[in-house]
C-alpha cells in the first residue's frame, strides 16, 4: 500500500479518436494533499481529470485510486470507489432545493438516518446552507452554488475529490470562502485535487502542483516554491509583473 491517492502514468486521452488532448500525463496526488493543476488555456487541465472520472476515453496509460486500478472505469461506478467529481458548470439540479440536491449526491444510499448523518455533516461545513435548505438551488448566488456542488458531492463520502475550476465567476470575497472550506474538507481527511486559473488563489492552499502545457506534464512541485518562481509565473501562468 503507498501513500498515494492517484496515480497517473503515461495517459494518452482525447474526445475523438483522431486528437490527442493528453499526451502522456504523469501525476501523483498524495493521500490528504491539495494538490493544484495549472496551465493556459487548452492546455488540457479540465480533459485530464475528465478523464480520470471516466468521461473522455482514456488511449493509453492507467490511472490509479488509493492502489486499484480504475483505468476505464465507468464514470457511474466511480462513487463507489471513493472518487467525486465536480463539473465546472451545469453541476447542480437547479430546480431542487438544497436538500434535494444534497440528497441525490447519496441516491444510492437507501438508509435515511444515514442520509440525515451525511447532510448534516455537510451543513456542519457550509452552515450558511442549512439555513436555506428549502430554497430552490437555482435562486442562489454562483458562491452558493458552487458549495451545494460540492456539498452534494461530498454526501457519497468520497476519498478524493475533484474540482473543475470552482472559482470561475465567483467574487474575490466569495473565491477566498470557497477555498477556506476545501482546505476545511483537506481536514476531513479527504484529498483534493483541483484544476484552477486562479493560480495564486489555489497555490496559497495547495500542497503541491502540476503545470500542464500542450497537453504534457511540464513542471511539478510544491505549491509554495512555484508561487515565488517569477519565472514559472511568466511562462505558464500569466502572472503580470512576473519575470521579464
Amino acid at each position: 500500500m503507498t501513500g498515494l491517492a492517484l496515480h497517473v502514468q503515461g495517459l494518452v486521452a482525447g474526445y475523438t479518436p483522431e486528437v490527442d488532448i493528453l499526451r502522456g500525463i504523469d501525476i501523483q496526488v498524495r493521500r490528504g494533499e491539495i494538490v493544484t493543476v495549472l496551465g493556459p488555456n487548452g492546455a488540457g487541465k479540465s480533459t485530464l481529470i475528465k478523464a480520470i472520472a471516466g468521461l473522455v476515453p482514456v488511449r493509453a496509460g492507467h490511472v490509479e485510486l488509493f492502489d486499484e486500478d480504475i483505468t476505464g472505469v465507468p464514470t457511474h461506478l466511480m462513487t463507489r470507489r471513493g472518487l467525486a467529481y465536480v463539473p465546472q458548470t451545469d453541476n447542480i439540479f437547479a430546480r431542487l432545493s438544497i436538500e434535494e440536491n444534497l440528497q441525490m449526491g447519496a441516491y444510492v444510499e437507501p438508509d435515511r438516518t444515514e442520509l440525515k448523518r451525511r447532510a448534516t455533516r455537510i451543513y456542519a461545513v457550509f452552515p450558511h446552507l442549512r439555513e436555506r435548505r428549502r430554497q430552490a438551488a437555482g435562486t442562489l448566488s454562483g458562491g452558493e452554488r458552487q458549495m451545494v456542488a460540492i456539498g452534494r458531492a461530498l454526501m457519497a463520502e468520497p476519498r478524493l475529490i475533484m474540482l473543475d475550476e470552482p472559482s470561475a465567476g465567483l467574487s474575490p470575497k466569495m473565491v477566498g470562502m470557497v477555498f477556506a472550506k476545501l482546505r476545511d474538507i483537506r481536514e476531513m481527511g479527504i484529498t483534493i485535487l483541483l484544476v484552477e486559473q486562479n493560480a495564486k488563489a489555489a497555490l496559497a492552499i495547495s500542497d503541491s502542483a502540476c503545470i500542464l502545457a500542450e497537453g504534457r506534464d511540464r513542471i511539478h512541485g510544491a505549491a509554495r516554491s512555484l508561487l515565488d518562481d517569477p519565472e514559472v509565473g511568466a511562462l505558464y501562468l500569466g502572472m503580470r509583473g512576473a519575470a521579464s
